[in-house]
């Protein structure tokens, strides 16, 4: 039997460091909120050139997780997805690298002039783009998004707190300390700004720190968003899961039908944005089944199909249960439907609202399954795999929000971002504008940028 003071003891100190990394980034995040754009530029490449440079050293530790997870896989306890997700080749490097330079190339997020009015002469108000503060992040077994994530965060001047699955301890503790080290040679970057947590104990603690820290962005499966948004006060933005849907339309071109199907399952069938379920429209089910199911079969796809479906192709059944999981692997769930509205009411009923696609020559129809859909991403003609930060042009991703509060969809910089005002006067007092005889105020919109101490007109 444990000894209960040596627990307690344990938990005090796990609290005591996870509040001395808080109180770290907090301070960080004061400064580095002041940091300019160019001095925050050569931190991202100097974290680049850091990753580019330590290839070895990373795939080694990255090794040691994958050997790990793999012998986990055997014993049922681990998934081929999660394990995919894992590894860290030299084409992920590759990409990572990348990513980060793609970060350090965006426009500045920070001190942009969102709103200038002029509330009367010589009194004017600027609302200005300013970081978030400290953010909390809870990621799952892709290592690479630690560096996404601090990328991001960097850049929009951010303090972060990186808490990754145990099953990437080893990878993550290498790429903190190669980013850790990359920015301390930087005196323009505040010590302290990243701070990796590994106790699962320590994830708890935060949850109760909103006095501290002012977002939580949670990856990972829907139970576990869920726990933490249930047992925090602070503001969480995040997704559970990714049942993306693609629908054939009538007024599709098959061919092209098959290869945007193919890619969004196959591309990578592990990640959010892959698709889970395809729609297929009766009218064209009969001439897009069998050519779908033969070229997902050459690339061993699971399909589980409807009674309409097997009644033309030789598939599994599915169940109810298909059209509401995340497979996050090469099974796919297919569906033949009456209409447009038929798709469009299924997505409404089974979806999570992460990304939809239609496939369909007809542009009102496509506008139509646009505008009806309530996702945060929906397209026309392309694979649900375009659905990610890098691929929009924001350099990286924190994560994809599919909620509608602050922001929806792949979580950029502007993402990371709030605002505030600063107003200029000239002595002005509110007693001028109230009473019997009140000066009116002019709210005349203008472009000017803040300067501080001086007026624009």
């Amino acid at each position: 039997m444990s000894d209960p003071d040596a627990t307690g003891d344990a938990a005090g100190a796990t609290d005591q460091a996870i509040d001395a990394k808080v109180d770290a980034a907090e301070t960080a995040a004061l400064d580095l909120a002041n940091v300019n754009d160019a001095d925050r530029q050569a931190a991202l490449h100097a974290i680049a050139d850091a990753i580019d440079d330590n290839r070895k050293a990373i795939q080694s530790a990255n090794a040691e997780d994958v050997e790990t997870a793999e012998e986990l896989l055997e014993a049922g306890e681990y998934t081929q997805a999660l394990v995919d997700r894992l590894k860290l080749s030299d084409a992920k490097l590759d990409s990572i690298v990348e990513m980060v330079r793609s970060v350090a190339g965006q426009d500045d997020p920070l001190g942009e002039t969102l709103v200038a009015r002029e509330l009367d002469e010589d009194l004017e108000l600027y609302k200005l783009a300013v970081p978030i503060g400290v953010v909390g992040t809870v990621f799952e077994s892709r290592p690479d998004a630690l560096v996404q994530i601090a990328a991001l965060a960097i850049k929009s001047g951010n303090s972060v707190m990186l808490k990754g699955g145990s099953e990437a301890s080893e990878s993550n503790r290498v790429l903190f300390e190669l980013i850790r080290e990359a920015t301390a040679d930087h005196d323009a970057i505040p010590e302290g700004w990243a701070q990796l947590v590994e106790a699962r104990a320590d994830v708890t603690a935060m949850l109760e720190m909103d006095e501290s820290i002012d977002l939580l962005m949670p990856r990972g499966s829907s139970s576990f968003v869920e726990y933490v948004q249930d047992n925090t006060s602070i503001p969480v933005l995040g997704h559970t899961e990714g049942i993306c849907h693609i629908f054939v339309d009538h007024e599709a071109d098959l061919d092209m039908a098959t290869e945007v199907a193919f890619d969004a399952k196959v591309q990578y069938p592990a990640v959010c944005n892959a698709v889970e379920t395809l729609l297929v429209h009766e009218s064209v089910a009969e001439a897009f089944l069998p050519q779908i199911v033969t070229r997902y079969a050459a690339a061993d796809v699971a399909v589980r199909g409807d009674e309409r479906t097997r009644e033309i192709v030789d598939v599994a059944a599915a169940s109810e249960a298909d059209w509401e999981t995340e497979y996050g692997d090469l099974i796919v769930a297919v569906k033949v439907v009456d209409s447009l509205d038929d798709a469009i009411d299924h997505i409404t009923a089974h979806g999570s609202k992460h990304t939809e696609s239609i496939i369909s020559e007809d542009a009102d129809r496509a506008g139509r399954f646009m505008r009806s859909l309530d996702s945060a991403s929906v397209f026309h003609n392309a694979s649900t795999r375009f659905s990610d930060g890098y691929r929009f042009g924001l350099g990286a991703e924190v994560g994809i929000s599919t909620g509608k509060i602050h922001a929806r969809g792949p979580v950029g910089l502007e993402g990371l971002t709030t605002y505030k005002y600063h107003l200029e006067g000239d002595g002005h007092l509110v007693a001028t504008y109230a009473g019997d005889d009140p000066r009116p105020f002019t709210h005349k919109e203008f472009d000017g940028e803040w300067v501080p101490g001086e007026l624009s007109k």
